[in-house]
């Protein structure tokens, strides 16, 4: 169970990325969402996808910072 839900953050990272490439400078407007896992959670699987060569170190750092941006309401 532990591998697919590697699978899943990497599968999830990279459609986040490639959906914010399609933005082209167009301004989205975002409601406040309801979230099913904490932060510190995410933060940690997305550490251990790290870890484990799923992802980059570039990736990583990425995807961190935009989740803490995401998750704390700061730009």
């Amino acid at each position: 169970m532990r591998l697919s839900r590697d699978w899943i953050l990497a599968l999830t990272i990279a459609l986040a990325a490639g959906l914010c490439a399609c933005g082209g400078g167009t301004s989205v407007k975002s409601e406040q969402s309801t979230y099913a896992t904490t932060l510190g959670q995410e933060l940690k699987d997305l550490e251990d996808a790290y870890k484990k060569g799923i992802i980059t170190q570039q990736q990583y750092e990425d995807a961190k910072d935009k989740l803490i941006k995401q998750r704390t309401n700061t730009k």
